[in-house]
């Protein structure tokens, strides 16, 4: 399967909530996202932080989904 490097998401309607999901991380990280949307002095640390938690949150909901079933 060929990378065009391009990342779409599935459900379209999601990045809003992920966005949102990112500034509610960061705060909680005690981080501070630049208002301007520029994000080329966020240190790879930080970035690498609100991402990993992200991505913890996001398996813990599906997790909890799935064993709601």
């Amino acid at each position: 399967m060929a990378n065009n490097g391009s990342s779409q998401l599935v459900v379209p309607q999601a990045g809003a909530a992920l966005d949102q999901m990112k500034y509610e991380v960061a705060q909680e990280l005690g981080i501070s996202l630049p208002s301007d949307g520029y994000y080329g002095n966020i240190t790879t640390k930080d970035a690498g932080s609100i991402g990993g938690s992200i991505t913890r949150k996001l398996v813990q909901i599906a997790e909890q989904s799935l064993a709601g079933r």
